[in-house]
């Protein structure tokens, strides 16, 4: 599957080397699955899932000897396995992620000395930095072995986190809180969720720096002399086109933006109003789409719709450029939203729930509009409006594509982000 957060790094580390940096990105559980190019390359895949595994589940298993470890290691293993996993769901992962949040004192030891071995053959860092903070276990021996700072990225982990089993909810937060003690710097995607880190760690405020995320823009339009896009965008599709782009789960609301579509449809307001859905579609993923597919052949409208699942870059540039507007009603507490950066760059007006990162995205762009969160009347009415009113939708498509194209580009990112690094050595040396 895709992950937003794998995305999110693969662009930083390629944006960072633009800039004249040397950055080794190290993937970890799994190979990544990218739309661009991946900046891991020829480096190994550490913690490799299988090991992970059986080291939770068997003593046995965590004295095996190197040979099979580093079989059960291989890329094309790895591979494998990953096309026939399923959803990785918190409520069978509390054990798992409390050991891994232990560190040197889980039963992933052993991946630990590895990645160490192997980081110590390479030049020695500035800096290391975490993809999130569901690693931050390996803060205190990659700190005290290489004596480098440590930063550590946060991208939504506390609805990993909560969902966890009750019985080990509270001892994962405790251990996440202490453990982030050891590391030097947090970089949050938004205020948001920076704010809401910080209060739930107990982390005073300058520990936290404000990042926002941003993409690669190749491939979303001529630019201006200075940079920014050119105000005249294309026209909007016609008939109209409502879209998604995300993972096709309850979690980012697609089933709410089925019934905002059907609604519309009843209403009749907007003639022959299209559906598009993409983005990434794994194997768990299966029985939710079919249930809404269901759904929309009950009603009728099901050759109205098209799911595209687990399109490659150029696939997600001409989907995104198809769509009149666009809405991924996610009511979990979103840290970001990559998509509604990635809708705006293209040039499409957003619909989003009054939650979470989202009034923060619409603020800094203006690109979009709010709605009532949960509420499917409200939604559909949003979407509707924007419809009926071609040049206001416009002018929002607009304004959000020149904000993204000034402020949320993986080159503003990867700027703030070099900045960031330089000031906690600053601190520590």
């Amino acid at each position: 599957m895709y992950c937003g957060g794998c995305l999110r790094d693969n662009a930083l580390v390629a944006a960072l080397r633009k800039l004249g940096h040397q950055v080794v990105m190290a993937p970890l559980y799994l190979p990544l699955t990218l739309d661009e190019e991946d900046q891991s390359a020829g480096t190994p895949v550490f913690f490799g899932g299988i090991n992970v595994f059986l080291e939770q589940k068997t003593a046995l298993f965590r004295g095996a000897p190197g040979w099979l470890h580093d079989l059960l290691a291989s890329r094309r293993l790895l591979q494998w396995a990953a096309g026939k996993a399923a959803k990785t769901r918190a409520a069978d992962l509390g054990e798992l992620t409390l050991s891994m949040l232990r560190g040197e004192a889980g039963n992933q030891a052993r991946e630990l000395d590895t990645l160490i071995a192997w980081l110590k053959t390479q030049p020695k860092p500035d800096v290391l930095s975490l993809s999130n903070a569901l690693l931050i276990g390996m803060a205190r021996r990659l700190k005290t072995e290489l004596r480098v700072p440590v930063a550590c990225a946060l991208q939504g982990e506390d609805s990993f986190l909560d969902a966890l089993p009750e019985s080990h909810r509270a001892a994962c937060w405790r251990t996440l809180a202490e453990r982030a003690a050891e590391v030097d710097l947090f970089i949050a995607p938004s205020w948001y969720f920076g704010n809401l880190m910080r209060d739930r760690l107990g982390l005073a405020a300058h520990r936290v720096r404000v990042v926002h995320n941003g993409i690669n823009l190749d491939g979303y339009g001529v630019e201006g002399s200075k940079g920014s896009p050119l105000s005249t965008l294309d026209p909007r599709p016609s008939p109209h086109v409502l879209g998604f782009f995300a993972r096709m789960c309850p979690e980012k609301g697609l089933d709410t933006l089925v019934e905002a579509y059907l609604l519309l449809r009843q209403r009749g307001r907007v003639g022959n109003l299209k559906l598009r859905v993409g983005g990434s579609c794994g194997p768990a993923d299966g029985a939710f789409v079919s249930s809404l597919r269901r759904r929309l052949q009950e009603s009728g409208l099901l050759s109205e719709v098209e799911f595209h699942p687990n399109l490659d870059r150029t696939g997600k540039l001409e989907f995104l450029r198809s769509l009149s507007v666009f809405s991924v009603p996610a009511l979990y507490g979103e840290a970001f939203g990559l998509y509604v950066i990635e809708a705006l760059a293209a040039g499409v007006p957003v619909v989003q729930p009054r939650v979470a990162a989202f009034p923060e995205l619409i603020e800094a762009t203006g690109g979009g509009v709010l709605c009532a969160a949960g509420d499917t009347q409200a939604l559909a009415e949003a979407v509707e409006e924007l419809l009926l009113n071609p040049a206001r939708a416009r002018a929002l498509g607009d304004a959000g594509r020149r904000a993204v194209f000034e402020r949320f580009s993986a080159g503003v990112m990867a700027q703030a982000t070099a900045e960031a690094f330089g000031g906690i050595n600053t601190v520590i040396h």
